[in-house]
């Protein structure tokens, strides 16, 4: 056979497992190679920590509810009081206009049924709390975020939100099941600032059910597919609920309500560049720890690092990771705050009677329950610092929840380049 005929039969051959993977050669990066899924060998190194923890998480204030029990006086917001919301959790913020938003997650008060609640705020200096609004209804009562067309019961929660061309969206977990602690993802949008949304698609069954998602420049992260230009969303998500690795993918912001746009990080090819695919299932983990289910993720211009904050239990406590790229090397985890150590435990979260009798934070008949933190939600424009000092500095803001009592404290961190 004539050598020509070879070449054009080979060609042939990897156009269609290119198809069939459907994995695709990108600007200054690497084609995923057939039959390989990304899994553990494409997962890359992580690296020492390059930022140093100068004072470990520490809490503000209680953000939620009508009383903090453990600085025995009334909270700045006073929930219940003025939109009958006694308890919630998570509360993941994002910028939309000149105020920002907060979706938080089960909440317990007048609506029932483990329904969530969204507020904003327009206080952009967080050191002394946070004055929020709750959207409420005609009688004053919180009024919970709702996706027609999906079940939101206990565990079905939004978890991020971004604006794109002055429309809000929202990604949101649904189909809880007592086996499934959250079944899949979906993306809706509002055209009246949170009071309302429509359902868009389903974003992910797999790899992307709690996400965190940041609006960045494509420019400004040179190895993002080469068709994507301007605004571009980043996504860094995990699957089965508290027992995933972490994961990424892209989007252009132009293309959000397009499922098809989405690509997604398949590893790192041999020149060093990351990899895209179209396919969910050839996703690669940006490191090993299965054990990932609320994530937050940055980018701090202060530091010129992406900070990754998530609960897990090795180690134990709040983790954070940090990068110079989206795609890594990312570095070992380091615990930014844990409950024990920063004075979580017989402070603002409650150690279980059983064990020992060091706090009345609980709340009423969770005398013998756990505080546990979780959801580390942060605050990317309320981030400060120096970037002029020999040792760059910052402080970062975050939402953090604390199970019993159950309900939302701020809280802060300061961190410094090494």
């Amino acid at each position: 056979m004539h050598k020509n005929h070879i070449s054009y039969r080979w060609i042939s051959i990897l156009l269609a497992c290119l198809t069939i993977t459907g994995c695709f050669i990108s600007r200054s990066t690497d084609t995923v190679q057939s039959g390989n899924r990304g899994p553990a060998g494409n997962r890359r190194p992580v690296t020492e920590p390059d930022v140093a923890i100068i004072i470990p998480g520490t809490k503000i204030c209680q953000l939620v509810g009508e009383y903090d029990r453990e600085r025995k006086q009334y909270t700045q917001n006073r929930t219940y009081s003025r939109y009958r919301l006694r308890n919630t959790d998570l509360g993941s913020p994002f910028r939309f206009g000149n105020r920002t938003y907060i979706l938080f997650g089960d909440t317990q008060g007048a609506v029932g049924g483990d329904r969530d609640a969204i507020a904003y705020t327009t206080d952009t200096i967080p050191d002394h709390g946070l004055s929020l609004n709750f959207i409420h209804d005609s009688r004053g009562n919180y009024k919970p975020v709702t996706i027609p067309g999906i079940e939101q019961g206990a565990y079905d929660v939004p978890m991020a939100g971004v604006d794109v061309n002055g429309k809000m969206y929202v990604y949101a977990t649904t189909g809880h099941t007592t086996t499934i602690g959250m079944g899949r993802s979906v993306i809706a949008r509002s055209d009246d600032s949170g009071h309302t949304f429509h359902l868009l698609y389903t974003f992910s069954s797999l790899h992307f059910i709690n996400v965190s998602v940041i609006k960045t420049e494509a420019v400004r992260w040179q190895l993002f597919p080469g068709n994507m230009r301007g605004k571009v969303l980043v996504f860094f998500g995990t699957g089965a609920y508290r027992r995933s690795d972490v994961y990424l993918a892209c989007q252009p912001a132009k293309d959000i309500e397009n499922p098809r746009a989405i690509r997604y990080f398949a590893g790192i090819g041999q020149n060093g560049n990351p990899r895209w695919c179209k396919n969910e299932q050839m996703s690669a983990p940006l490191f090993d720890q299965p054990e990932v289910g609320e994530l937050s993720v940055t980018y701090n211009n202060y530091i010129d690092r992406w900070i990754l904050l998530y609960n897990a239990g090795n180690p134990r406590g709040i983790n954070m990771r940090t990068s110079q790229y989206p795609w890594g090397p990312w570095t070992q985890a380091q615990v930014i705050f844990n409950p024990w150590s920063d004075s979580g435990y017989c402070h603002f979260m409650h150690t279980s009677w059983q064990s020992e009798h060091c706090d009345s934070v609980m709340d009423p008949g969770r005398e013998n329950d756990w505080g546990g933190e979780y959801g580390p939600y942060q605050y990317a424009y309320f981030a400060k610092g120096d970037s002029t000092s020999s040792k760059p500095g910052t402080t970062i803001y975050f939402n953090m929840s604390t199970w019993d009592p159950y309900t939302v404290v701020l809280m802060k961190a300061k961190l410094e380049l090494k």
